[in-house]
């Protein structure tokens, strides 16, 4: 019998307790889970690709049957294929995150029918964050660490007593 893969992605700019759920609960469901760095064209990022990578695997150490890839221009449905997920995982905070995962579903059925779209609804503490509320908190210089995992708030620490920009 072959393992059940599943295929979870978003931008992470940061990566947020939100996620990080949404991430905790799909790896119960599947044998090996993906969590995807991909590119968005519609998004401008505040993080680079390879800080949010950091934070990113740093969140998700703790987890034996988590791979973090990443993937800046191949359709997610085309990255699922490569891997040999059968399953992509959605997280929907409210009703206008299911209308647009709604849409990417119809085109990913019609691109690939085997592989099956799952959705998971945020809970109800965690549906108001977003990585762009947290971004603009964080332009503020407001404390996040309330809604992003500790590697988020310690790498920005670190970033700030070198006296870096992000």
């Amino acid at each position: 019998m072959s393992d059940k893969i599943g295929l979870y992605t978003g931008t992470f700019d940061p990566v947020t307790t939100g996620h990080i759920d949404v991430i905790k609960r799909a790896a119960k469901l599947v044998d090996k889970l993906y969590v995807g760095l991909f590119y968005n064209k519609e998004k401008t990022t505040l993080f680079s690709k390879e800080l949010r990578e950091k934070m990113l695997v740093n969140a998700l150490a703790e987890f034996d049957n988590i791979i973090v890839i990443t993937s800046s221009n191949t359709l997610t449905v085309d990255v699922a294929k490569k891997i040999g997920a059968s399953v992509l995982i959605r997280g929907i905070r409210n009703s206008e995150d299911l209308n647009y995962e709604m849409g990417l579903e119809f085109f990913n059925h019609h691109l690939s029918s085997t592989i099956e779209t799952v959705y998971l609804l945020s809970k109800p503490s965690l549906q108001s964050i977003s990585s762009s509320r947290v971004r603009e908190l964080l332009h503020f210089k407001q404390d996040i660490s309330q809604f992003v995992p500790n590697s988020v708030v310690e790498e920005l620490e670190r970033i700030s007593e070198n006296n870096k920009t992000i």
